[in-house]
C-alpha cells in the first residue's frame, strides 16, 4: 500500500474529526499533526451515484467505511464487500474488492457504484462532512460521513441469536418485539420477546457486566419462550460487546451470541 501523505484532502478529513493522528495533534482548527495520520474507522454513507450522465439515489444500506491497515468495507446496497484502499495525495483507490453473492431485485444502482469503485485512482473531494469521489471519466460517487450510533440511550432491537458459528433470525412471532436500552443511569430496560426486563448495567471497556434480571411474568409459548430463554443468559454475569455504526453484538460467556439493530426513530436525544 503506498504511504499516505499530508494533503490538502487529508487536512480537510484532519479538520472534520475523521483523521486519527498517530502523534501529538498541534495546531487548532489548521488540521496540522504531529506525524503521519491515518484514515480511521468513518462511515461514509452513499447518497449518489453519477454515471454518464444519469444520477441514481442510493439505498439506504449503500456505504463504504474505511478502517485500518489498507483495509475498507462496505455495501454496494444489497451485497456487502471488502476491499484493499491506498490513498495518495487527493486520490483514493480501492483494490481487490470481495463482495457477497445474494440475489438483488435491482442492480442497476449496485453495478453502477461498483463500477464507479472498481475505476483505479479516484478523486477525492472534502466539503465539511461531504466527501465526492470523481473517476477520470467523470463518474461521481456523492457521500456523507455518519457518527456510529452510541451504546447509550439507544433502543436496540434484537434481530437475531446465534452460537458465534451460526446465526438465526428471531421467528416472526417474535420479530420486532425484543429489545434492550442501556440508559446512563447503569441500567438496561427491555423486552425480551414477551416479557419485559430490567437489570443493572456497569459499562467498562468492551464488555458489560449485567446484574439478576428483574422481569414481569407473563406466561410465555413455543417461539416467544424460546427467545426469551436465550436472551435470559445476557444476564447475572458479564457480556462482550461489540459496535459496528447502527449494530450491536453481544456475547455471553458460553459463546451465545445476540445481534441488534439501532431503532433510530426510538434513540434517545443527548
Amino acid at each position: 500500500m503506498q504511504k499516505q501523505r499530508l494533503t490538502p484532502t487529508v487536512m480537510a478529513l484532519a479538520a472534520a474529526g475523521m483523521l486519527t493522528a498517530c502523534g501529538t495533534e498541534t495546531g487548532s482548527g489548521s488540521g496540522s499533526v504531529g506525524s503521519e495520520p491515518r484514515l480511521a474507522g468513518v462511515h461514509w454513507s452513499v447518497e449518489s451515484v453519477t454515471v454518464n450522465g444519469k444520477k441514481q439515489q442510493a439505498p439506504t444500506d449503500a456505504y463504504v467505511k474505511i478502517g485500518d491497515k489498507g483495509k475498507a468495507e462496505g455495501n454496494y446496497g444489497c451485497n456487502g464487500f471488502t476491499a484493499d484502499v491506498s490513498t495518495d495525495g487527493d486520490t483514493v483507490d480501492f483494490a481487490n474488492a470481495l463482495s457477497t453473492k445474494r440475489a438483488c431485485d435491482k442492480l442497476d444502482f449496485e453495478n453502477a457504484f461498483k463500477g464507479a469503485l472498481g475505476k483505479g485512482e479516484l478523486k477525492a473531494a472534502v466539503d465539511g462532512d461531504k466527501l465526492t469521489l470523481t473517476t477520470d471519466k467523470g463518474e461521481r460517487v456523492a457521500l456523507t460521513s455518519e457518527p456510529d450510533v452510541p451504546l447509550t440511550g439507544t433502543k436496540w432491537n434484537v434481530n437475531a441469536i446465534g452460537d458465534g458459528k451460526t446465526t438465526a433470525s428471531l421467528p416472526k412471532e417474535v420479530d420486532g418485539k425484543a429489545h434492550l436500552t442501556f440508559d446512563e443511569d447503569g441500567m438496561v430496560r427491555g423486552k425480551l420477546g414477551c416479557n419485559n426486563v430490567s437489570a443493572k448495567a456497569e459499562v467498562k471497556g468492551d464488555s458489560i457486566t449485567l446484574g439478576a434480571p428483574r422481569s414481569t411474568r407473563m406466561m410465555c409459548e413455543g417461539a416467544a419462550a424460546d427467545a426469551e430463554k436465550k436472551l435470559l443468559k445476557l444476564f447475572d454475569g458479564k457480556v462482550d460487546f461489540k459496535l459496528t455504526h447502527r449494530g450491536l453484538s453481544l456475547t455471553t460467556a458460553d459463546g451465545t451470541v445476540v445481534s441488534a439493530n439501532a431503532d433510530l426513530k426510538q434513540t434517545k436525544e443527548k
